[in-house]
């Protein structure tokens, strides 16, 4: 064989390779493929619900192949500052799951997914100004995030069928609803103030609830002081009383003794502490029972 033959024989082989590169092609599992045809596409390749995964054959030179992937997608949406009911900005963070659902649908709208993503972010951001507009802040945080996310999904799906998208919205999700930074200081700074003044008043009835207490316990002790006082006064002259009359009785007895005794109380009153000075006449009555003992006062008799 000679080297023209051999020349011959290498280029049939390279234009052998080349046709089967440019007409066999292998579309996994995990994606569909349009088989498009001077720009114009012709048939799809296991869409959603059909077969055809694996190897197929297409046109040299005349089809291409574009391929979608056939799993779910994810769409981080850029921040959004968006208005809530009350006025309140908020900043929100949110992402969507969708599948290709039709990928001719798809390709003729969007032609590929970096349109796509640009196209479902404005679209998802359109939906959560709307949807979120419509409700105060507490609501989008917390109360009814839930049933907020759904009435959103919906609202991008049914706007992305009557666009003629080709895709399936699966979730739409908020990740994060916060204040912008900007307002986040005076946020604080009122709810110290609303806090502060929630202790102020705490503080305030607890004083006067303290006052109260105070001024209820000086009453029961006043008047228990004064009762107790009024009954020791009744008990103390009650006291008096029998004691008077048991001295009437006691001197009505002896007189004798009785002068003797109420000299000892005099003595007791006017020299018990010791430093007590008199300046009396020796035979004053005074001393009399200094001088005589207990009869003194009966001899004077």
């Amino acid at each position: 064989m000679n080297r023209r033959a051999l020349i011959v024989y290498g280029l049939i082989a390279i234009a052998a390779i080349w046709l089967l590169a440019n007409t066999l092609f292998v579309v996994d599992q995990r994606q569909q493929a349009i088989v498009v045809r001077l720009g114009e596409p012709v048939r799809v390749i296991h869409a959603p619900g059909q077969g055809g995964a694996g190897l197929n054959i297409k046109t040299p030179l005349v089809e291409d192949v574009i391929k979608f992937d056939r799993r779910n997608l994810a769409l981080e949406a850029d921040q959004e500052e968006v208005i809530a009911a009350d006025q309140q900005r908020l900043v929100v963070d949110a992402f969507l799951r969708y599948r290709i659902s039709d990928p001719l649908q798809y390709y003729r709208t969007l032609r590929d997914e970096r349109t796509a993503q640009d196209r479902l972010e404005r679209l998802v951001n359109s939906s959560l100004r709307q949807v979120l507009g419509s409700t105060n802040t507490p609501d989008i945080i917390s109360g009814r995030r839930d049933a907020l996310m759904q009435q959103s999904k919906l609202d991008v799906a049914r706007r992305a069928k009557e666009s003629r998208l080709g895709i399936e919205v699966i979730d739409l999700r908020i990740k994060r609803a916060d204040l912008p930074a900007a307002n986040e200081a005076s946020v604080y700074r009122r709810m110290q103030t609303q806090r502060a003044q929630i202790a102020a008043q705490f503080r305030a009835q607890g004083e006067q609830q303290k006052r109260e207490i105070i001024a209820g316990a000086d009453k029961d002790v006043a008047i228990t002081l004064a009762t107790a006082q009024q009954q020791g006064e009744t008990t103390r002259g009650e006291g008096d009383a029998i004691r008077t009359r048991i001295f009437a009785q006691s001197f009505g007895k002896d007189p004798g003794f009785a002068a003797f005794y109420r000299s000892m109380q005099a003595y007791e009153a006017g020299l018990g502490q010791g430093d007590t000075t008199l300046v009396l006449s020796p035979d004053s009555a005074f001393f009399r029972y200094f001088q005589n003992g207990p009869s003194g006062g009966s001899s004077r008799r």
